[in-house]
C-alpha cells in the first residue's frame, strides 16, 4: 500500500473488479486501499464505437473492488485519440 504513496497529486488508472476504467488524479487512500479520486472519468469501452468518457468529479473506490492502479503519463494520455479506439470491455472477474 505504500506504493500508492508515490502516486498522490497524480493521474492514475484503476481498473475495478466489476471491469470498469476509471481516469482520476489520486488524492488519498487509506489502510483498505479506499481511494479518492478528483477530476475523475469512467472510460467505456465498445467494439462498436470509440471509448466513451463519462464524468465522474470526485469519486470514491472502495478498496475490496480495486484489480490495478497504475500511474498515467498526461502528456502521453493527452495524444490518444480515443475516439478512434475499439476494444471489448474488460471482464468482471469471478471468484
Amino acid at each position: 500500500m505504500s506504493a500508492l504513496t508515490a502516486y498522490v497529486d497524480k493521474k492514475v488508472l484503476v481498473i475495478t473488479q466489476d471491469g470498469r476504467t476509471i481516469v482520476g488524479e489520486l488524492k488519498g487512500f487509506d489502510q483498505t486501499t479506499n481511494v479518492i479520486l478528483s477530476h475523475s472519468s469512467e472510460r467505456v469501452y465498445s467494439i462498436d464505437e470509440g471509448v466513451e468518457q463519462v464524468e465522474l468529479g470526485l469519486y470514491v473506490v472502495r478498496g475490496d473492488n480495486i484489480t490495478l492502479i497504475g500511474e498515467l503519463d498526461p502528456e502521453a494520455d493527452a495524444q490518444v485519440d480515443l475516439s478512434t479506439i475499439r476494444a471489448d470491455p474488460i471482464q468482471e472477474i469471478v471468484h
